[in-house]
């Protein structure tokens, strides 16, 4: 092989190498929707405060404490129309530095509908993009699927069909029989059901969930072996005397 040859060969494979390794050591941006009940039942008070009061507050003091760079997005159901299964709607789609974006978003929903809850996190998953990235769904909700779907099913879907696909689901204020309708989404894909009865267990469940994971350390690059120079021969004897010679 020419000299050439060898050049391009050995500058090739140096470009895969560092092609490899910038795949490996630059992580993925995380991904998060929130998918935050505006049915009707949010109304209902807890501690003599309605529910949908404390999770104003509540989100507003999480994402205010969230990464600057956050990739976070919000959809809500049953915040526009009665009765209407199809209130489903992506308010902030996910980007970068939406934190302030989303509590305003919250604050404005007004909580008069169903709880299309199955079909919003199928929506989310999508806006996500989970069949292509990795993505994770918080749902907050505070009633059980209203519209004829089963959250059970559509978590064993998006697990198989995902990368790396997580669902975590906030039970809040429900009953124990109400929340194990709902915790198998999060089961299905890996996540955590919480339940929350208070403004207090509702901050740790959202603090929790949102907070995006550590990114893995770099992958320090492998150096390159140290080749030791061989052995110089012994320098040759200076004068012919006999003292001099090697023995």
């Amino acid at each position: 092989m020419s000299k050439t040859l060898l050049r391009f060969a050995a500058s090739s494979l140096a470009l895969a190498c560092a092609v490899s390794a910038q795949a490996q050591t630059t992580p993925i941006t995380p991904r998060t929707m929130i998918v935050m009940d505006g049915s009707g039942s949010m109304w209902g008070q807890i501690d003599g405060v309605p529910k949908l009061e404390i999770a104003r507050s509540v989100v507003g003091e999480v994402l205010a404490g969230m990464a600057p760079d956050a990739t976070l997005g919000l959809i809500g159901y049953g915040h526009r129309r009665r009765g209407d299964c199809s209130d489903i709607e992506v308010m902030v789609e996910p980007a970068a530095g939406t934190a302030g974006q989303i509590s305003q978003a919250v604050n404005a929903m007004r909580f008069q509908g169903r709880t299309p809850l199955t079909d919003a996190v199928r929506r989310a998953a999508e806006a996500l993009r989970y069949s292509e990235d990795p993505a994770t769904v918080v749902l907050v909700t505070d009633g059980i699927e209203t519209c004829e779907a089963d959250p059970c099913a559509l978590g064993r879907e998006l697990d198989a069909s995902g990368v790396n696909f997580t669902a975590h689901v906030v039970g809040f204020g429900l009953s124990a029989e109400e929340g194990a309708q709902v915790a198998c989404l999060a089961e299905e894909t890996g996540g955590q059901y919480f339940q929350a009865d208070d403004a207090a267990a509702l901050t740790r469940a959202l603090t929790q969930t949102l907070a995006a994971p550590a990114a893995a350390p770099a992958v320090e690059p492998v150096p390159a072996p140290v080749v030791e120079p061989a052995a110089a021969p012994p320098a040759p004897c200076p004068c012919p005397r006999p003292a001099c010679r090697p023995r």
